[in-house]
């Protein structure tokens, strides 16, 4: 890719960019939200075009007018939004638009023969479920593997993997290096994008940086290091980027007791935290930290238990009595769960307040316009106006529209399930100091994470669950991998 520029109204997302990847080789792209990293992949994979520049296979000049189009050229893509669907079981997921069918006139899809592929790419991923499994019935994680399973059944020369491991546990990434090391033996060619840069280290044989849509740098070799590469992305000084000093709190600000969710009822969650604190959340995919988190948040209430607040014990049977307690809920997903997509950035960040802002039940604009302009300055979303729909937005500026919605509420507890699943490492570093500084306001914090750095760097404390109980709680001084694991597995630490 030579020169590639795109524009958008008011935007200029590439200028000028240059990418190369040779057979059999990993090519980390890296570059804060914004930098131009999906945008550029999207016009090799054909859902953009872009304004200027060439792009070449195998020397020969080409054009990709579509994702059709690149697909039979042999580029695939694993996507960081999924696009799962939910009515489908996961073998149609994998082969949607490409069903083997039966010989004659009529061309019925072949299901035998869908489904013993399918079944195949899902052992090749280590997924142990069904490929006639309801998607619907799927784990984020477990959607996650699916996409990455349809990628690799197009037999793709080039593949495109942006935030390919951003909901899978250490065990399910660990599976997938090994796939894409098979890949790369077989010659594949790897563009792979992601935001743990420890992934990038280990994989990446060069890694080419972008910011602000304009080539950054390249790295290759003993060159590709943690501190090269944000150096590279951001031009500036993150040394803070875990800056953390332990509070003093009262943790019995929040009691969750004896709390029974619908996935797990047999088994009971106990847990306290303090006001001001970051409590961890830490636990295999599938172990019930989600199921929480939707229990105490109201989505699906709790079959016995109590949660109590400030020593009020509470009735939360919806997320409107959880808003009204003041606990507020950032969910995993924020495109599905979090956003209302086709709103805008000033509708967003308004909608759990909108009767605030209404008289006889008509909505005072201009208020609505100074709260939502004022919590994008406070929040540091980087949009051409107020009015700009969420979907145009990158993941760390839509994560940045979820977390002000529930600042303008000023929360007493904030619920964070998985809050830099897909954003840079600048946006990770607002993230945190937002954290931290809403725990110094008094608010309890809960954040829930698959990432082990992420837990042991932001939290004062780090609750294990085990199947939908807590395992264990560790005291700062007490939390590495290694006990967290154990607690994760179901094992005792002496």
């Amino acid at each position: 890719m030579s020169s590639i520029s795109k524009r958008f109204p008011g935007v200029v997302a590439l200028d000028c960019v240059d990418l190369d990847v040779y057979p059999g080789e990993i090519v980390a792209l890296a570059g804060e939200n914004g930098a131009g990293k999906s945008t550029l992949m999207n016009i090799l994979g054909g859902i953009h075009q872009p304004d200027s520049g060439t792009l070449r296979i195998d020397g020969a000049e080409t054009a990709i007018h579509s994702v059709s189009d690149a697909i039979r050229k042999g580029i695939g893509f694993i996507h960081q939004e999924l696009n799962i669907l939910d009515n489908l079981d996961v073998a149609e997921n994998v082969f949607l638009g490409r069903e083997p069918v039966w010989a004659g006139p009529l061309k019925l899809v072949d299901r035998k023969q869908m489904h013993s592929q399918a079944d195949q790419y899902l052992a090749r991923m280590g997924l142990a479920i069904s490929s006639r499994t309801p998607a619907s019935e799927l784990s984020i994680a477990q959607q996650q593997m699916v996409e990455i399973a349809k990628a690799i059944s197009l037999d793709a020369r080039i593949m495109i993997m942006d935030e390919p491991t951003s909901c899978l546990t250490l065990t399910e990434t660990a599976r997938l290096f090994d796939v894409i090391n098979e890949l790369k033996a077989q010659g594949v060619s790897i563009i792979y994008i992601s935001h743990r840069l420890r992934e990038i280290t280990v994989l990446a044989d060069r890694v080419v940086v972008l910011r602000d849509g304009r080539n950054s740098g390249t790295l290759s070799g003993d060159q590709i290091t943690h501190d090269r590469i944000v150096s590279l992305m951001v031009g500036r000084d993150l040394s803070r980027f875990y800056d953390h000093k332990q509070p003093e709190v009262d943790r019995d600000y929040l009691r969750i007791l004896d709390i029974q969710t619908g996935r797990y009822p047999g088994h009971k969650t106990n847990l306290s935290v303090g006001r001001g604190e970051i409590l961890g959340l830490a636990g295999l995919v599938g172990s019930g930290r989600s199921e929480l988190a939707l229990a105490i948040f109201g989505v699906d209430p709790a079959k016995s238990g109590s949660v109590s607040l400030d020593g009020k014990t509470l009735t939360i049977q919806s997320p409107r009595d959880a808003i009204a307690n003041g606990i507020y809920l950032v969910s995993e997903d924020r495109r599905k769960t979090g956003l209302v997509l086709e709103m805008s950035i000033r509708e967003n960040i308004t909608l759990p307040s909108v009767f605030s802002y209404a008289s006889g039940g008509l909505i005072d604009r201009n208020a609505e316009r100074r709260v939502a302009v004022d919590s994008c300055k406070t929040m540091n979303i980087k949009a051409p106006s107020i009015e700009s729909k969420t979907t145009n937005l990158s993941g760390g500026n839509q994560q940045k529209v979820v977390l002000a919605k529930w600042l303008s509420l000023s929360p007493k507890v904030l619920i964070f399930d998985e809050p830099t699943r897909g954003i840079d490492v600048g946006a990770k570093s607002e993230i945190y100091q937002l954290m931290r500084r809403l725990a110094q306001s008094g608010v309890a914090v809960i954040m829930i994470s698959s990432d082990l750095e992420e837990i042991l760097a932001e939290s004062d404390r780090v609750a294990v669950m085990h199947e939908g109980a807590i395992a264990g709680v560790l005291e700062r001084n007490e939390c590495s991998e290694e006990a967290i694991m154990r607690l994760a597995v179901g094992q005792k630490i002496n």
